[in-house]
This record gives C-alpha cells, structure tokens and sequence, in this order.
C-alpha cells in the first residue's frame, strides 16, 4: 500500500469546509425548528429559537466560505465577528435545548385528552429527546468550528499585519533612522523574520 504525499491546506480550503459545515448546522436547525413542542410561554420553540439560532449560524458560514474565497481584511475580520457571536450563541443554544430536553416528559402530551395517552406518547417523547440531543450536539460542532474559524482567522490577519509591517521597513532608505529600522525588526520576534 503506497502513502500519498502530504500536501499543504490552503486558507481557502480550510474555510469552505469550516463554513459549509456552519451552513449544515444552521440548516439543521432550522429543518427542525417547526417539530418543536411548545411547553410554556417563554420557552425554546415559543421564542423561535430554532430559527434564529439557524439562521446565525448560515449567515456565520456564508461570511466564513467568502472571507476564504476573498481575503480581504475587512471581510476576514467582519466573519471573526459574526463567528464570535455564533460561538457565543452556540452556548446559548446547548443551554436552551438542554433546558428543554429536561422538560420534556410523557405527561405532556397526556395532557391533551384522557384518550391520547398510550404508547404514541412514549415514541413522541423519546423523538423530542433525540432532537434535543441531536441539535444539542450541533450547537457543540457549531461552537469548536466558530472557535476554530476565529483561531484561524485572527492568526491569518496578524501574520498578515507582521508581514507588511516587515514589507515597510525593508523599504525604509538605508541612511533614514537606521535605528528606528533595527527596534521594529527586532520587535517582530525571531518567528517573524524567516
């Protein structure tokens, strides 16, 4: 069996496969925002949270798909922001389908009429539960993408400063404040002047 040789990502690659599965996530969400069961006023499908959440999480992967197709700094740095707040979403949505998962209980749809309780009841409670889990475990796939799309993205805009930084203080005039050229290379650190 032959071993093929490694090659290396691009930034491109690495952030269409981070952003198409923020997309997949968003989707997931919002495909099953409409089985939600309404528990009391103020609770997860009352506030469309589904949607919302879902929503968020395709926008957060449509900028991340672009930022890598286009790389300009304002476009990097704008889905570093909408990726921050999907993280911190994300956590919002572990916590609400959490909370709901633990509401969740087969007298609640007996409460419908003394007829509707039966096995029916049973299958429907353990179908909610396994959509809370499911959507409980997307919201956590959703927080390590945003945080690896943040990671990623905030070390491509600083390697990206160090290099123009670099850039422009080769260009200074040898007889131009050779001093002032010797403190900047020297605060790039020695990672920066390979």
């Amino acid at each position: 069996m032959s071993c093929l040789p490694c090659t290396a990502v691009t930034w491109a690659e690495v952030t269409a496969i981070l952003g198409t599965v923020e997309i997949l996530v968003g989707m997931f969400n919002i495909g099953l925002g409409p089985g939600r069961v309404w528990h009391e006023p103020l609770d997860l499908a009352s506030l469309g949270a589904a949607y919302w959440l879902g929503a968020v999480f395709v926008i957060a992967g449509i900028l991340s798909v672009l930022a890598g197709q286009c790389p300009s700094h304002c476009l990097v740095g704008f889905a570093v922001f909408i990726n921050i707040i999907s993280a911190i979403l994300a956590i919002v949505g572990i916590v609400l389908y959490g909370v709901d998962t633990g509401k969740l209980s087969r007298h609640f749809f007996c409460k419908f009429g003394p007829y509707t309780c039966g096995d029916g009841d049973n299958f429907a409670t353990r179908l909610m539960r396994s959509m809370d889990i499911m959507l409980i475990i997307l919201a956590s796939l959703q927080l390590c993408v945003s945080i690896s799309m943040i990671v990623l993205a905030v070390k491509a805009l600083v390697v990206g400063k160090r290099n123009k930084l670099e850039e422009y203080v080769e260009e200074f005039p040898p007889g131009v404040n050779p001093g002032l050229k010797a403190f900047l290379l020297d605060s790039l650190g020695p990672e920066d002047k390979q």
